[in-house]
């Protein structure tokens, strides 16, 4: 007992006379001239600490599992602090404090303990720095494979932007005649232009035991002149005769809701059946109005005739708002400025006509068999004459400006009553420009907003005209009409003609079998 009291006395004396001594050095050298020695003094003594504290943590680690030694980490401290260990001086041996059996001999101890600073000083170390090193070197090498990485995810992103505005609608148009299961088409060209030649002779044959209702197309809240002149030649024949007063700008959807109870109000209204005879955009409405309310709307409805619409999409419309493609969200941002600011409609109207919709749609959604049904398609002229060519509409709404004056009074009433004035708008020459361009891109031919393929319906009676025609003929004005040609009224009368007599044959088909 009196050698662990005499060693641990010396030990802590040892240790006061170290700190004195240090203590002694720091205080009373120049630090001008050993400054260097200090810092040098102090790194070697944190060193040896550390590595003194590593080493225990070691030690303890390594008996701890292989069960020779059993100390938990209070007695361990207990260890250090209260020296409860003692070393002899005669024989050089330590003993632990063991919770379970007492003191034990631990020579192993000794020799881990002496071997741990060749092992630390010689491998931790210098690890350390090479690892430091290492890290060193690889951070610039990091940032620059994620930089790399980054740069070629964003070139593969704008090659595959490039590449999908290249493709565009090259295997989207004429999905229809493609699908499996579609009902087959039949030409009825022959027979409609027998009809059209009949009544520009002056035989008109339409009864008039049906209601006949047209649906006009996008945008034609815009257009005051749709179907006008065809309603008043209608009337002047005496046919009961209707123009469809939606809101063209909506969804197909909406729209097939408001048609639906147009036709019923019609039917109630005068006990007659509906004829529909939808342009464009109108023609995709009628018909989702019948895929979709057809049980209430079996018989009340005659027939339908699209009239150049894009039943299986337009690649227009396609083109524009595809998303994937170059300038995709500023397109989007453009034409939903137009649509949805300046005439205050859906974008839904436009986007129910691309390829995507339209197959969701169709394939939700199809056509009754049992109604008779009639497709119009038509080409557009793209000869260089009509590039030049100054469409003349008769009259336009325009936006109200307060604040417009104009000197001839006249002029001051028909802006202020009406908001309807006559302008001239290159019309014709933009679809021609259209179907030009879908001619040398897709080698389709079309009417400058739909393809001939996309506007028939799969089992509907088609009608392709030798008289070329772009989207837009059903609204241009009368004045400079050819007399030599069929205007809209006549056509519009021909394919309600052929419409009735395809219902007469389904009737007596249905009533012989």
């Amino acid at each position: 007992m009196g050698d662990l009291h005499n060693n641990g006395g010396f030990a802590e004396n040892q240790l006061s006379v170290h700190h004195g001594s240090l203590l002694d050095f720091l205080l009373f050298s120049s630090p001008m001239d050993d400054i260097f020695t200090c810092i040098l003094s102090w790194t070697s003594y944190l060193r040896r600490r550390f590595i003194d504290f590593v080493e225990n943590l070691v030690v303890q680690d390594v008996y701890r599992s292989k069960g020779s030694v059993s100390v938990s980490s209070t007695s361990y401290t207990e260890y250090f602090n209260s020296g409860t260990c003692q070393t002899s001086s005669g024989q050089g041996e330590e003993f632990l404090a063991n919770t379970d059996s007492g003191i034990v001999n631990t020579n192993r101890f000794m020799q881990l303990r002496q071997a741990v600073p060749f092992i630390f000083q010689g491998l931790a170390f210098p690890f350390l720095a090479l690892r430091l090193a290492w890290s060193s070197v690889l951070v610039p090498w990091r940032f620059a494979f994620c930089y790399v990485k980054r740069t070629q995810a964003q070139v593969y992103s704008i090659i595959s932007r490039m590449e999908r505005t290249l493709r565009g609608s090259f295997d989207d148009i004429g999905w229809l005649q493609r699908t499996p299961g579609m009902a087959p088409v039949e030409d009825g060209t022959a027979r409609f232009l027998e009809l059209l030649e009949a009544i520009r002779n002056g035989e008109h044959t339409l009864p008039n035991s049906f209601v006949y209702l047209f649906v006009p197309g996008l945008f034609s809240n815009h257009g005051p002149l749709y179907f006008v002149a065809t309603k008043k030649f209608f009337s002047k024949m005496g046919l009961t005769c209707h123009i469809a007063k939606i809101h063209s700008e909506a969804s197909v959807e909406h729209n097939a809701w408001e048609l639906k109870q147009y036709i019923e109000e019609l039917y109630w209204g005068s006990a007659k059946r509906v004829m529909l005879l939808g342009h464009s955009k109108g023609g995709v409405d009628s018909a989702a109005a019948l895929s979709i309310y057809w049980s209430e709307l079996e018989h009340k409805v005659a027939g339908l005739a699209l009239v150049q619409s894009p039943y299986g999409g337009s690649p227009i419309a396609s083109d524009t708002l595809r998303e994937g493609q170059i300038a995709d969200k500023e397109t989007r941002r453009i034409f939903e400025l137009l649509i949805c600011k300046t005439i205050k409609g859906d974008m839904r109207a436009l986007e129910d006509l691309t390829y995507e919709k339209r197959k969701e749609f169709i394939m939700k959604h199809k056509l009754p068999e049992g109604v008779p049904l009639i497709s119009f398609s038509s080409e557009a002229k793209v000869a260089p004459g009509v590039l030049a060519t100054m469409t003349q509409i008769a009259h336009a709404e325009l936006p109200r400006l307060p604040f417009l004056k104009f000197r001839n009074s006249e002029f001051d009433d028909v802006s202020q009553l009406g908001h309807q004035v006559p302008i001239v708008i290159p019309v014709s020459a933009a679809m021609a420009l259209c179907a030009l361009h879908l001619l040398l891109r897709y080698g389709e031919k079309s009417d400058g907003l739909v393809t001939c393929r996309d506007a028939e319906v799969p089992g509907s009676v088609i009608v392709r005209p030798e008289q070329k025609l772009d989207h837009a003929w059903m609204v241009y004005s009368s004045k400079k009409k050819n007399p030599n040609e069929p205007d809209a009224t006549e056509m519009c009368e021909a394919i309600l003609t052929l419409l009735v007599e395809l219902g007469k044959m389904k009737q007596e088909e249905i009533e012989k079998s």
